[in-house]
Order: structure tokens, then sequence, then C-alpha cells
């Protein structure tokens, strides 16, 4: 993902630049004044480095602090540099224990000052009692954090037991687009806040209309052609938090009712076509031009709603644009709201993306620094400017959220809702240690594609599923490194390093 902002990144520093020597950052100031100007040293831990990494961290976060306080020289130090996974000559894949790598960074003669994790590593962190909570020096400043978006500020408390050990500057949320004309030609209201999975199925089967190439379709998971029904159904489900197995990775836990009826509920609207299956789309003939959005079917026209992130804002500004000059581009009016939820799960649904925790390591030689510079990213002069640049993600300053471009839709749906709670603590731990265990969930693939082929009732793939599951789990007991064929069959990487072929 990170090649298609290779152009925003050059865009952000040149605006930050001038912002710089405009002398924009008046609220930094006082903070200066107060600080010795003794030479100090800021030592910053991130998950990865390598392959340009640091040079975007700098770009987004720190040359505008370094800017504005001359005596404080930053250092950028990557817990795992993924160059050394890139050109190493045995190409076994074996996932980092990104905590553990983030842990050797914390202790030992120079521990870093701050720590830049994401959800998983952050809540692991904070139950190892490894962070600094941040409450006593936020309440001490009278730090503002009622202006963080809920989603944001509830989510981050919600891993500390009601306290705060992280701020996020930025976040990248979801929401649920919906094709404005689609509605009116079919004379259905429009989605709103608030609804459910129920609600929003209802009005997916009422705009749903014709056959073959010309179908609309009233729903779709992803906005790209090529999502399975099992995606389609992990999707679904993971606001419920269903689990594939046990925390102990011994026994299978996916035949259950709320399994069943996750199926049934996608099946049915597979079956009935009204949510978005894989189709031939409009792919470009002999002498014909390429077409950007022949692939995205939300873009296309195909589809009247789709669960899309911000990015999709941008590109659909874009098409607007393109629009203009060619033929084969069709714009149209459309809208967000916010994501659809479970009735089991009230209020939650928020689907955010945050990799920006930032957070003071418990043993930092700088805690006051640290402070400083995460209050300083987290405040209101920074989210002023960075909402200027922001294209494919969102400040998380309630204040200084705007819809981009000029344009006019419902900004406040992509930060409504609660956040679906983090994983459990345990699962990355698993995942590390028997790196095969993604087979398990993937494996699950081939039994919910035998029920909408009609080859079986929900109850019986999950029972094929619960069986096939448990004898993986079996083989992951016996030997961790195992590793799987998609249909479940043990595959042991050789001896030589050559890795996985299945």
């Amino acid at each position: 993902m990170r090649k298609r902002f290779g152009k925003t990144y050059k865009l952000l520093a040149t605006s930050l630049a001038a912002i710089m020597l405009t002398g924009m950052i008046a609220g930094c100031t006082s903070d200066k004044a107060k600080e010795s100007n003794e030479p100090k040293v800021l030592r910053i831990g991130v998950m990865y480095g390598g392959g340009g990494n640091d040079q975007y961290f700098r770009q987004q976060f720190t040359d505008v602090y370094e800017y504005t306080h001359q005596n404080v020289t930053i250092e950028i130090v990557p817990a795992i540099n993924s160059d050394q996974f890139r050109y190493a000559e045995n190409q076994s894949y074996q996932p980092p224990d990104t905590v553990k790598s983030l842990k050797k960074l914390m202790t030992g003669s120079n521990p870093v000052d701050i720590i830049v994790s994401d959800t998983n590593s952050l809540k692991k962190l904070i139950d190892e009692n490894l962070l600094k909570q941040l409450d006593p020096m936020i309440q001490e400043d009278k730090f503002d954090t009622a202006d963080i978006v809920p989603s944001v500020i509830d989510g981050i408390k919600q891993m500390g037991n009601n306290n705060i050990y992280a701020l996020a500057p930025t976040f990248i949320p979801s929401a649920l687009f919906y094709n404005k004309k689609i509605f009116q030609d079919a004379g259905v209201e429009v989605p709103k806040d608030g609804m459910t999975y129920d609600d929003i199925f209802n009005l997916a089967r009422r705009v749903t209309k014709g056959e073959g190439n010309d179908r609309i379709f009233g729903l779709a998971f992803n906005q790209y052609n090529g999502a399975s029904a099992s995606d389609d159904v992990y999707k679904f489900v993971q606001p419920l938090q269903l689990r594939y197995y046990d925390e102990k990775a011994e026994k299978m836990t996916v035949n259950t009712p709320q399994w069943e009826k996750a199926i049934s509920t996608i099946a049915k609207l597979r079956k009935d076509k009204v949510i978005f299956e894989n189709v031939q789309m409009n792919s470009p003939q002999e002498n014909q031009a390429y077409n950007p959005i022949d692939n995205d079917v939300f873009m296309s026209g195909k589809t009247a709603m789709v669960m899309g992130n911000i990015g999709l804002v941008t590109e659909l500004s874009g098409m607007k644009e393109a629009a203009k000059t060619n033929k084969k581009v069709k714009a149209f009016d459309w809208d967000v709201v916010t994501m659809p939820t479970h009735p089991e799960k009230p209020g939650v649904g928020g689907d955010i993306y945050l990799n920006n925790y930032m957070s003071i390591n418990a043993s930092a030689p700088n805690p006051e620094t640290a402070w400083d510079f995460i209050k300083f990213l987290n405040g209101p002069e920074w989210a002023k400017i960075k909402a200027r640049s922001t294209t494919y993600e969102m400040v998380s300053r309630k204040s200084y959220i705007k819809p981009v471009n000029g344009l006019n839709y419902n900004v406040s749906a992509f930060y409504k809702l609660k956040p679906v709670p983090p994983a459990n603590a345990n699962d990355e731990k698993l995942q590390i240690e028997k790196p095969g265990i993604f087979g398990v969930a993937m494996v699950g693939q081939t039994f919910i594609q035998e029920v909408i082929d009609n080859k079986k009732t929900p109850k019986e793939a999950l029972q094929a599923w619960e069986r096939k599951g448990n004898e993986m789990l079996q083989e992951l007991k016996k030997n961790p490194k195992t590793q799987f064929q998609p249909d479940g069959t043990p595959y042991i990487p050789p001896a030589d390093g050559s890795g996985f072929k299945g």
C-alpha cells in the first residue's frame, strides 16, 4: 500500500517544510521556552525499519518536531529491519516476534524513550507493565483528550483498563459507501447511520437488479473484484470476535450456532446474487485502452453499497475529475454512513486501523522530552497542519476532520462507532510459535464455498471444518513448525530453507 502513497509522501514533505518556514506552529514556542537548551537525543523505537520506512516516518512525524525543537536530535531505532528478511539467504518464512523485538529496544544499556506500535503489540506491552501511564501527565498539563475521536480514544482506554498508555495522531477508518443514483433509480431510501447488518442486507435486496454483466449488486464487503464467500464471512463475524480455535490452539471452536448463522446468512445472500460475487468485469479488448476502474466493483457502478476505507474518498474524487476528460469513466453522486453493526454488539463496528500508537517506555531515559513529543504530535497545532495533507488517513482530532477536496459527505460516519476490541494477546504469540496456524482458518474457505455450491449445509460444512481443523491443530502440537497446503495437508519445509511451495 505504501507504494501508492509515494507521491503523497513527497507532497507531505514539501508542504511541511513550507508550513514550518511560515511559522504557523505558534503554539510550540511556549513549550520551547520552558525547556532547557541542553542538547538531547530522543530515541524512538519503531516496529519495522529498512526499505524507506525511516524516511517516511521522519517526513510524517519527526521533521517538524526537530525543526521546532532544535536542541532535540531524534534517532529512529527499528525493532525489526525488514531488509534483513528481504535479502536473507534462507528465504523460509518465519514471522518475527515483534513484541520480543520491541522489548529488546526497551531494556539494556541504551533503551529507547518512545515506542511506536500497533494494536496487538501495544496491548501486550501494557499487560507486561512496560509502558508509562500517560494519565498523570495529561492531567498535569491539562492536555485536551475530549477532542480525540471516540473510536480512537475509547479503543486506547479499552486496552489499558480505562487508562491511557498511548496516543495515536492519525488513523485509517472505514465506512459504508453508497451510490445515490442506484437508490434513486430503484425508488429505495438511502442507508443511514446506525443501521444493523440486517437493515443493510434488506436495502441491498431491494436495489439489486439485472442479469449477467448488467447486474447491479446490492452490497460488496470489498471494493475489488476477487473476494470470496469466506472473505465476506470472516469480515462479517469480525465484530462478534468469533474464534476459530481455543486459546491454547488445541481444539476448534467453529461448530457453533453463531458461526452457523453467519455462514447461512452470507451464503443465502451470495446464492441470491445480492452480495457481489466474482464476475468477468469489462476486460479490455485488443487495441482498447485500460480503464483503471474496471476491476473496482463500486467505482464501476456494479454495486450499490461497499465497505471501504477513507482512501476510497480520494479515489472517488479523482474519478470525478477523470470523468471530465474520459468518457468511459462515469462519475456518480455518493455518500457514506457508519459501518453496519450486530445487535449483539450495539455501537461496535468501527473498522479502523492504527499502527502509530505512541507510548513512553517505562525505562525511558528522557521521559519528559518523550511526553513533549507525544503531546506535540497529538496536539491541535499538528492536527491542523496534518489535516491539510491527509488523503489516505484521518487526524485523530475531531475539530480538524473535514471533507477533503471541497467535497460534501457525511464525514463523521468514519469515526462514530466504537472500534472492534483488539484480538486476544495470546493469539499473536501462537501465530509466531506456530506459523502454520493461519492454515486452520484458511482451510475453512473450501467448506464455506461448498455451502455456496450446495454441496453441504452450513452445519455440515462446520462439522467438516471442525474435523479437519482439529487434525491440523494436532499436527501443530506435534511439530509447531508444520505448515499446510490449501486443503489442510501437512507440509514441512525442507531443511535447505527453500520454503513453502503450496
